[in-house]
């Protein structure tokens, strides 16, 4: 069953910006509101997806990786002193 949700307070900027996005993407301020929020109830939250990525094994080790972007990056500038 559909629930109602109800914001108070919010600043006139952010009603503006709100009003704006919806335009942009040809929608009403609720519709933006109720595609952002299954939107962001969809993702995991921060937490739970550290929790993920940190689980995760890797054959690639620090010094692999340090040596991969110095590589990437090229030599040093000199300090020039």
């Amino acid at each position: 069953m559909p629930k109602t949700v109800q914001i108070r307070d919010l600043d006139d900027e952010v009603y503006a910006g709100l009003v704006r996005r919806a335009a942009e993407a040809g929608m009403s301020v609720p519709e933006l509101l109720r595609a952002e929020a299954a939107r962001l109830a969809a993702r995991p939250s921060v937490e739970e997806w550290l929790k993920r990525t940190r689980r995760r094994s890797s054959s690639v080790g620090r010094l692999e990786i340090r040596d991969a972007l110095d590589e990437q990056r090229g030599a040093w500038p000199s300090a020039g002193r």
